[in-house]
């Protein structure tokens, strides 16, 4: 069942953009999801999976599933795709769904519904996010490794590892850079001294640069574009969607709670989806028009 929202949202700006996106909440599913990480939307289906990590983090404990919704917030399978550990990133490449679950990167063939392969990376420890590039590699981020994974030619294994990624979470290919969300080199547990930004790797030559001068954004988790040269990104643990521009100045779009996950933005339908990991929810925002 989806709760349909009628307050207004509202905005904490911190510096003011000229085509800062305005967000008013659409819908919201119970909470019924157990710590969802991640939401992919499947065009050709016209449905959203949702990793649902269920337990530690970094336990292979066979509780992990993905689950489906539709775009209107309705909850059409709880359990989609059992069998699992802690599935965190997806993304979705033609009939192909690739997850990040710990040391392996999962891939799923979505008109069977059934795993096909599990590529091994025994010293991951974490993996998180998954992109694509557009000649099909696959790039998964290695959390606690400063590392990038890659898929290519059927052979799974660890691209580059560099402490300039200050842990790597989201991913987003943008022609022949791949986009970074970095959490910030953690300190006590998950707390980090400075919080992360965004990096750029270029994939041809492994460079890496931030983003704008550096400046500490956030502890980020999600990443994408906004298709207008800037960026959507959530701030794990202050519970934030951020709007980065592209000298990586940031606004806090809106403020959601602690566990603001790997969201999705579909421009067609004008939505940004959030999966909240510590509420159990998934929540929806349309973009208005911008400022």
């Amino acid at each position: 069942m989806t709760r349909l929202l009628g307050f207004i949202l509202l905005f904490l700006p911190i510096i003011s953009f000229a085509d800062s996106p305005i967000l008013m909440p659409v819908w919201q599913t119970e909470a019924v999801f157990e710590q969802p990480e991640s939401v992919v939307y499947d065009k050709k289906r016209h449905q959203l999976y949702v990793s649902n990590v269920s337990g530690n983090p970094m336990e292979a404990d066979g509780n992990g599933y993905i689950s489906t919704v539709s775009l209107n917030g309705e909850i059409t399978k709880l359990h989609w795709l059992e069998g699992l550990n802690s599935p965190k990133g997806m993304t979705q490449v033609d009939d192909q769904l690739y997850i990040a679950d710990i040391n392996e990167l999962i891939v799923v063939d979505l008109v069977s519904k059934k795993i096909i392969h599990r590529y091994s990376a025994p010293n991951a420890k974490f993996l998180n996010d998954v992109a694509a590039d557009h000649l099909g590699n696959i790039y998964v981020s290695g959390f606690l490794t400063n590392s990038i994974y890659r898929l290519s030619n059927g052979k799974f294994e660890r691209w580059l590892q560099s402490e300039q990624l200050e842990v790597p979470n989201g991913l987003l290919v943008e022609g022949n850079q791949l986009r970074v969300a970095s959490w910030g080199n953690m300190t006590d547990g998950f707390a980090t001294a400075i919080p992360g930004h965004i990096k750029t790797i270029n994939l041809a030559t492994k460079g890496i640069q931030s983003l704008g001068d550096k400046s500490p954004v956030g502890n980020l988790d999600g990443l994408e574009s906004d298709n207008n040269g800037n960026y959507y990104a959530t701030d794990w643990m202050a519970g934030t969607l951020l709007h980065i521009s592209p000298v990586g100045i940031s606004e806090t779009l809106v403020t959601l709670g602690q566990g603001s996950a790997d969201l999705t933005v579909l421009p067609k339908q004008k939505l940004v989806i959030i999966p909240m990991m510590k509420s159990g929810y998934i929540t929806a925002y349309t973009i208005k028009e911008t400022r």
